[in-house]
């Protein structure tokens, strides 16, 4: 029983790889968040609260929950967790505690898009045309150069998590229809408006990039030191507020040779997603890297794969892996929401 230290136990992903890890019955398991409410402390027996990231006795806490518990792995799925942990692998280290992140100067690459994209155009990989906006005048340039108004382009931070300030810029969009036959939560957004909200306050560095309208993959990956050991392509089918509810596994070489080659020039560690989307001429261009295991990752327990096992046990040592041939591609899945309740405490109402 491998003793193993989860954070990010309210993450949208939590509870699902609590459950995987719970199931796979070799780990014992501590769960822990910044949440004393969050819904893995419902799930598992062990919990801690811990400080956010950005809280200078972040490393020291979690430290102190390696100790007692006597932890062998960290497994974060936080990506704010992950700079500071990647800072500190070697303080861990030296108390025989692995975690499960890449080397900071790569993460950097993966987590900033700009320069990702930057990174990949200069080692002849495919990526989606694109320009770095700090200004407005930057933006009006670039949406000029991606083929605007006749072509909609896209906008996000270089530097965000999941897809906050992800927009899809378009005046060919029904505004009516927006407003009374979709959820709020759509991503597409008029010129003028966008121009509007970018003119009247500062903003974070901007990746503006051409649209893609295609299919789009989330593609669950793990990596030991830069060396690709498993990568499974996911359609994704249904999305709601940017997590995939539906999807299905397939078996796309040419995705998956795509991946290899992005991964060739930047080699990450552990557990990794990468997206990507199909361009109008067809080829798939890669929207972002999450160096982290992406929550979804889970669906792949309906191919008998347990993503979130084989990334811990790979700590220790080469991980037996399905053979490509064997995997049960086709392997569809729905995602759901369900509940946990805290103990009852009664009110004095």
């Amino acid at each position: 029983m491998h003793k193993l230290l989860l954070t990010g136990a309210g993450a949208p992903g939590g509870p699902g790889i609590i459950k995987a890890l719970q199931e796979s019955g070799q780990f014992l398991l501590v769960v822990a968040d910044a949440d004393y409410n969050a819904a893995g402390r419902f799930l598992n027996p062990l919990f801690e609260v811990i400080p956010k990231a950005d809280d200078p006795i972040f490393i020291a806490e979690l430290k102190r929950i390696c100790e007692k518990y006597e932890i062998e792995v960290v497994l974060p799925l936080v990506t704010k967790e992950l700079f500071s942990l990647a800072k500190a692998k070697c303080v861990f280290a030296t108390q025989n505690i692995k975690i499960i992140v890449s080397n900071h100067e790569e993460l950097q690459l993966a987590n900033d898009k700009s320069k990702l994209y930057h990174h990949l155009r200069k080692h002849q990989i495919t990526v989606p045309d694109f320009y770095v906006v700090k200004t407005v005048e930057d933006f009006v340039a670039a949406a000029t150069k991606l083929g605007y108004p006749e072509q909609p382009f896209c906008f996000k931070p270089s530097v965000g998590n999941g897809s906050r300030g992800f927009r899809i810029v378009s005046d060919a969009i029904d505004a009516s229809d927006l407003l009374f036959n979709h959820k709020p939560n759509n991503t597409y957004i008029g010129y003028d408006q966008a121009l509007s909200i970018l003119t009247k306050q500062s903003f974070p560095e901007l990746l503006v990039s051409e649209y893609l309208p295609g299919e789009e993959f989330s593609v669950d990956t793990i990596i030991k030191e830069g060396e690709p050991q498993l990568i499974l392509p996911r359609h994704r089918t249904a999305m709601r507020e940017g997590i995939s509810i539906r999807g299905e596994f397939v078996n796309h070489q040419g995705i998956i040779n795509y991946c290899k080659e992005i991964l060739k020039c930047l080699p990450l560690h552990g557990p990794v997603g990468i997206q990507v989307k199909q361009a109008v001429d067809g080829s798939y261009k890669i929207l972002e890297i999450n160096p982290r295991i992406q929550g979804t990752s889970t669906a792949a327990l309906g191919m008998g794969i347990n993503l979130p096992q084989l990334s811990v046990l790979q700590e220790f040592g080469p991980i037996a892996l399905m053979q490509p041939s064997n995997i049960l591609w086709g392997t569809q899945f729905i995602r759901y929401y369900s509940e946990v309740f805290p103990p009852f405490q009664p009110t004095n109402s």
